[in-house]
């Protein structure tokens, strides 16, 4: 598929186009050609590991066929325009980030006239790769078949009882845990907050008040 395909199929997704849906979809692009595979893939052979969401990701989904969903796009949100490519099969990873001067270089390849953010968008779509992204190999700190894990791995919470799939159970003093019991997570439940909440002005209430001489 060309760019403008898939910048057509990325701005179908927000009903707009910026300059960020093309960095992801020319960095995708470029992964296929650095990992000599066809995309976007029709199998499940790339993984990719974007730092952050938003429009970005789904610029690299459209030029790779990697979503969330299919299993093939992770997120770590390091809040950075940047995404590794994993050839599953031969190990290979590339990440690719924008080159440090792609923004006053976009202006060279886009009318005088224009805003600055008119200038990178259209910037980023004709620029050489050279100037627009950087690329590294790079050696994953964890092995892709824990990141994968396999179809009907499932465990089961001590503490709260949920299910937990895809090997993403922790091991704590001989239980099985789930991350969010055993190390904290992003939520607590509102009941839990209140009544720690309400023995906290319990306690208050019952220490004695300063003594005045």
């Amino acid at each position: 598929m060309t760019l403008t395909e898939l910048l057509q199929q990325s701005s179908a997704l927000h009903r707009h186009l910026c300059p960020r849906q093309v960095l992801g979809a020319r960095m995708g692009i470029w992964a296929g050609e650095l990992l000599r595979l066809a995309l976007p893939q029709a199998e499940k052979r790339l993984l990719t590991i974007v730092e952050t969401d938003g429009c970005f990701a789904d610029g690299v989904s459209v030029a790779t066929n990697c979503w969330t969903g299919r299993r093939t796009l992770r997120v770590e949100d390091y809040g950075k325009v940047a995404a590794t490519f994993v050839d599953t099969q031969t190990g290979s990873a590339w990440r690719i980030t924008p080159h440090p001067g792609a923004r006053l270089a976009a202006a060279a390849y886009a009318p005088a006239d224009v805003s600055h953010w008119e200038s990178m968008l259209q910037g980023y779509q004709v620029m050489p790769i050279a100037e627009l992204l950087v690329a590294q190999p790079v050696i994953l700190q964890v092995s892709v078949e824990s990141l994968v894990s396999h179809a009907g791995a499932r465990a089961v919470c001590a503490e709260c009882g949920e299910e937990i799939v895809n090997e993403r159970e922790l091991s704590v003093a001989g239980r099985v845990l789930c991350r969010p019991c055993a190390v904290g997570g992003y939520y607590r439940a509102a009941a839990e907050v209140a009544a720690a909440e309400v023995a906290a002005v319990g306690v208050a209430a019952t220490q004695p008040g300063d003594m005045q001489p």
